[in-house]
């Protein structure tokens, strides 16, 4: 799927970008609402994340020039903390979802993939590694056939891993993907809930399926069968 990202931190966008790369999206990235306008509504996109507070042009009115011209283009809007107003008037002006700043990428991408999902997708919208199934509808979990109660966090971390099965993930890419692009990467939060995780899989007395891969990170193993 085509996707424009427009947002003025050029950081964040990068994050953004490598993340819908990732899976398997084709992004353009600009960086002010005037050029936002003219990609949206000249080149062919399946979705738009469009930043509030732009350059050149607000991204509401962005929003609005879109709507105008493309009224069933899905755009989620990316908003400040605590900016209530641009939220509702956001929605009001036709946005399809926000999103605030700061935001997991993992929460992003999870916005990105309900917007593009068609309706029978969405009824069975699950991930498979080896034996650890995930209901992204539900958020349910199994683990060898058993139930297993996660937190919020804890589903969006195990969802990241089942993701990506047997491919070794750095710490910096989980970290941006789950707690979100500027979390201090000293940080040992990592570490606490993949210990939660642990404990929790392995409750039938099965082997553990997170591998720690020194220096490096951590791979859920997803064996076949």
């Amino acid at each position: 799927m085509r996707i424009l990202v427009v947002e003025d931190e050029r950081t964040l966008a990068g994050f953004i970008a490598q993340s819908l790369e990732a899976e398997g999206h084709s992004v353009t990235v600009v960086h002010d609402g005037e050029r936002a306008e003219l990609e949206a509504i000249s080149t062919d996109y399946g979705l738009v994340l469009l930043d509030v507070m732009l350059p050149g042009k607000n991204g509401l009115d962005v929003l609005d020039a879109v709507r105008a011209q493309k009224p069933g283009l899905p755009v989620i809007v990316l908003t400040a903390r605590g900016a209530t107003e641009q939220k509702v008037d956001g929605l009001d002006r036709g946005a399809n979802d926000y999103v605030t700043k700061p935001f997991s990428l993992e929460e992003l991408l999870a916005r990105v993939r309900s917007q593009l999902r068609g309706p029978a997708q969405a009824q069975g919208a699950a991930l498979q590694a080896g034996d650890i199934r995930l209901d992204l509808r539900t958020r349910r979990v199994e683990h060898a056939g058993r139930d297993v109660q996660l937190t919020a966090r804890e589903f969006e971390l195990l969802a990241y891993l089942a993701r990506h099965p047997d491919q070794v993930l750095s710490r910096e890419q989980i970290l941006n993907a789950v707690w979100g692009y500027d979390f201090d990467p000293g940080t040992k939060v990592l570490e606490v809930y993949i210990g939660y995780l642990r404990r929790k899989l392995g409750e039938d007395g099965g082997a553990d399926p997170i591998e720690t891969v020194r220096n490096v990170g951590y791979r859920l193993r997803a064996p076949d069968g």
